[in-house]
């Protein structure tokens, strides 16, 4: 299963790598592409949890570093609840 590794610089200009067993998550987020905090996070939701879901689907359990990049994401998107104009830039894919 092909993994990536993704960059995100959020409104703060602080960046931080992610990852996911899973090429899936191009599907969700692009890179160069700036995203809402709460859009950022329901994308980062939906593709982190299908590529847990293919990591259980072929070894039949989920992937808890796609799980430990979910609650890390979850964690930095919090500082910016009531912050309606904060953004999130995908720096890299790959």
């Amino acid at each position: 299963m092909p993994e990536l590794h993704f960059e995100l610089r959020w409104d703060d200009a602080h960046t931080e790598r992610y990852y996911s067993p899973s090429t899936a998550v191009r599907s969700y987020l692009q890179a160069g592409e700036s995203y809402p905090v709460p859009e950022l996070l329901d994308r980062a939701r939906s593709a982190l949890t299908l590529a847990s879901e293919r990591v259980r689907a072929k070894y039949g359990f989920g992937c808890s570093s796609a799980m430990d990049s979910l609650a890390r994401i979850e964690q930095c998107a919090a500082r910016y609840a009531g912050e309606p104009a904060a953004r999130v830039l995908v720096l890299r894919m790959g």
